[in-house]
């Protein structure tokens, strides 16, 4: 599929200490990331000097698993609120994409539109949104049980139609600010919103003006069959996590394919697979980094947490490190995470893995963990942007700020020499950057 310019986009995945389940106990690794803006600032400040397109924020309204032995070790249970974080990261950076993840399960529509269009405005146009269900919380939330997955999708879809209806209810030129006249703004062109629908009564208008981009980026991170729907409708960078070649030019494909009969141009969505480097200057440098974060995992603690996440039926943490993972025949149904327990359930009926070696394949929560130099990196990453599987990649680093200065040490000069990476940024706004267009008025189309 072509494209545009002939090169790659980067996101930045940012998590707390880092995407390894080792990373907080690194030795260069920021213990205190999620407790210390410095901190982020810094990883910020880096990734716009190595040119990144954007950093993004993931999100749970939950600490997850509450076993003992998985809190005891696990850096998981702190994570910094993406919109609280960002608007202070967007007043100290100028050029980087500012992505947050909210989740359309426990929110409400009017109160994300309206903090999304003031983050586009703080950030001067660099403000994107991570349109995701929430795959767990529901306690939290007056919510016996979870929420079905169906359910949680199908209010995605009526949630995306009212902040985007909110987003679009004044003209770009509605606000006139003319003192001589005493016109604040016009009401001609203003739009009252008064949507009805199964899950939101929403009357509007929103009390922020319209975003710098039209709409900020929107963004979803869902594989599933439902997710990979949603995102055909409304998304235009999609981040997702593939293991090998073959599966991610099948995804690509298929999101390009529903796109399609959607009614919506190619060139309107970006594919990001999920990639966390451990980029050494030699081969042995960057198995020996790769071993020492491998060290500081206490596998119990780590199969058990997998075990919650994936759901598949089997306490991995029960299993010895030389055993077969065997999977239970069905595997169960999951509400939660369902694409990610597709990928796993893959992977273990393609390598039949034992419970030690699915560990270390799953390093990074189900990505693709990458050990290399930064030659073999970036030819890893040039092969699935010149064979249809990405359009770019969404890094997830092991550890912070060593992963994050390895790669803009190393990994992007590399990347800009081959000419597969800009050198400076294109544009003024995330939009401009990823190569996408401004999003005009529906309502105000003459």
């Amino acid at each position: 599929m072509a494209r545009l310019d002939g090169r790659l986009r980067l996101g930045a995945f940012l998590s707390g200490t880092g995407a390894h389940a080792g990373s907080w106990r690194h030795p260069q690794a920021d213990a205190d990331a999620s407790l210390d803006f410095e901190r982020y600032r810094q990883y910020a400040q880096t990734l716009e000097r190595g040119r990144f397109d954007a950093l993004f924020l993931n999100d749970n309204v939950a600490v997850g698993e509450l076993d003992p032995r998985v809190l005891r070790s696990s850096g998981y249970s702190l994570r910094w609120d993406p919109l609280t974080l960002l608007p202070a990261l967007a007043v100290v950076t100028r050029h980087i994409g500012l992505i947050a993840t909210a989740n359309t399960s426990f929110n409400e529509p009017y109160n994300i539109a309206r903090t999304f269009a003031s983050l586009d405005h703080l950030s001067n146009g660099r403000a994107g949104w991570n349109l995701v269900t929430a795959l767990i919380g529901g306690e939290n939330f007056n919510h016996a049980t979870h929420l079905p997955h169906a359910e949680r999708y199908a209010r995605a879809e009526e949630f995306f139609e009212v902040v985007t209806g909110l987003w679009d209810s004044w003209a770009d030129d509605a606000f006139p600010l003319d003192k001589a006249s005493g016109t604040f703004l016009d009401p001609a062109r203003m739009r009252v919103l008064d949507h009805q629908g199964e899950y939101f009564r929403v009357r509007g208008p929103l009390n922020a003006p319209r975003p710098l981009q039209g709409w900020p980026v929107i963004a979803q991170a869902g594989s599933s069959e439902a997710g990979r729907a949603l995102a055909a409708r409304s998304a235009e960078l999609v981040f997702t996590a593939q293991q090998t070649l073959a599966e991610g030019r099948t995804f690509y494909e298929d999101i390009h394919q529903r796109l399609a009969l959607a009614g919506r141009p190619a060139q309107g969505l970006k594919v990001f697979p999920g990639l966390a480097p451990v980029v050494g200057r030699t081969v042995s440098e960057a198995q020996e980094k790769a071993e020492q974060l491998q060290a500081l995992v206490d596998p119990e603690a780590a199969l058990k947490a997998l075990s919650f996440l994936l759901d598949i039926g089997i306490d991995l943490a029960r299993l010895p490190a030389d055993a077969p993972v065997v999977l239970p025949d069905p595997v169960p149904l999951t509400e939660r995470h369902k694409s990610r327990q597709q990928l796993v359930v893959d992977l273990i009926r393609r390598e039949n893995p034992t419970a030690g070696q699915l560990l270390r394949k799953l390093g990074a929560g189900g990505h693709r963990l990458l050990v290399g130099t930064p030659r073999q990196i970036v030819e890893e990453m040039a092969c699935w942007f010149e064979e249809g599987a990405a359009d770019g990649f969404n890094l997830l680093f092991t550890h912070l700020p060593g992963g994050v200065d390895d790669f803009v040490e190393w990994v992007i000069p590399e990347l800009q020499r081959l000419g597969l990476f800009r050198r400076e940024y294109e544009g003024r706004t995330l939009r401009d950057n990823l190569g996408l267009q401004h999003i005009h008025n529906r309502r105000f189309m003459g």
